[in-house]
């Protein structure tokens, strides 16, 4: 039987997200953060400050949802073995190890990224991201009104569907995405 997750928290202020991770980030396996919406009221921090504070103990967002009309939850976790770094994330981690803000914890993960790969992989960013031969392949096969709204997108938007086809962690996971992906733009819809 798993263990029950945490009832999700709030957070004031960045260092009373940073105490929580000081303290848990070795122990914890996840926490629902409630964000408030912006306009709402509720005093907490904001996503990009969650998001630097977890980088600094090593932790990581994997999901958003709704809570309500005031509020998101994102599930943080310690980073997992293999997943991948953002060009984000890895510009926030370069800024917050200049600044001496990274932890440890923070910095081991960097650390194993760069021994791996995955450091220089999100140094290349979503912009760079090649198409897939085999993509392009199952494109020419689709009718014509796929390779229409595919050569429409904007180089940003294919890169980043490039991106999405090639940090796919498993063959089976890559070929239901391009399954996907060719569906989508041959109903003329932008995947």
């Amino acid at each position: 039987m798993r263990p029950q997750a945490p009832a999700p928290m709030t957070f004031a202020t960045p260092d009373e997200w940073n105490a929580w991770l000081s303290v848990k980030h070795d122990k914890a396996r996840e926490l629902w953060l409630r964000i408030g919406k912006k306009g709402s009221g509720t005093v907490s921090i904001d996503w990009e400050q969650a998001v630097e504070e977890a980088l600094v103990w090593g932790w990581t967002t994997a999901q958003k949802k709704p809570d309500g009309p005031d509020h998101w939850l994102h599930r943080f976790t310690p980073r997992k073995a293999g997943a991948p770094w953002t060009p984000k994330d890895r510009a926030t981690a370069e800024r917050l190890i200049a600044g001496g803000w990274m932890e440890d914890a923070g910095l081991a993960e960097v650390e194993k990224a760069k021994a791996d790969g995955r450091w220089a992989a999100a140094a290349a960013g979503e912009k760079t991201a090649d198409i897939p031969d085999e993509f392009l392949t199952a494109l020419e096969a689709a009718p014509e009104i796929a390779t229409v709204t595919f050569n429409a997108m904007p180089a940003t938007a294919k890169a980043a569907l490039g991106f999405r086809l090639t940090t796919a962690k498993t063959p089976s996971a890559r070929a239901k995405r391009m399954a996907d992906y060719i569906a989508a733009l041959s109903r003329g819809e932008r995947p």
